[in-house]
């Protein structure tokens, strides 16, 4: 069982890894189109699980790619909601991350997965949206490399031997 604790410490690691990984980021000149997808993709998963999780319009959430023009744009629209999602998580108790979550997307999974999801809790939702930026962070430092950018170190683990600084937005 996940408490808020817990969750806290996995979101300010996102927020930090986030963060770094933007400052090893080429953010000026044409994006490149496979990092500009992957960097919204990112940021529109968090903004949709957190758009269900205050009851907002999860459609509000939703950008392409190519609404973008810079990656610097990309990331001025994904920056703030760290703060928000940081004061959602901090005002959870252990009750209500145990409370059953539908998400709004439920039934198109279902369709393509051909089956009905298992119910699924608060707690459970909130892990995924670190534990899914965390897959496409790697995904990022990827190309980062294939671009000849310096990948940055962002794994858990290198968070606490750093002493689990802060997130630091750099321009």
């Amino acid at each position: 069982m996940w408490s808020p604790l817990q969750l806290m410490e996995t979101y300010r690691h996102m927020e930090w890894a986030d963060a770094t990984v933007w400052d090893a980021t080429p953010l000026t000149g044409p994006p490149d189109p496979r990092l500009r997808e992957l960097l919204v993709h990112i940021h529109v998963v968090q903004r949709a699980f957190f758009s269900a999780w205050t009851n907002r319009p999860v459609m509000e959430a939703f950008r392409r790619a190519e609404d973008f023009e810079t990656l610097g744009a990309v990331r001025l629209w994904a920056q703030p909601l760290y703060r928000e999602m940081a004061a959602f998580i901090q005002g959870l108790t252990v009750e209500s991350l145990a409370k059953p979550m539908n998400l709004p997307w439920a039934q198109m999974i279902a369709e393509r997965l051909g089956r009905t999801p298992h119910v699924t809790t608060l707690a459970d939702t909130c892990f995924q949206v670190t534990s899914h930026s965390t897959y496409h962070r790697g995904q990022v430092n990827t190309r980062l490399r294939e671009i000849g950018a310096e990948p940055p170190l962002v794994d858990y683990i290198a968070w606490a031997w750093f002493g689990k600084p802060d997130a630091e937005w750099k321009m």
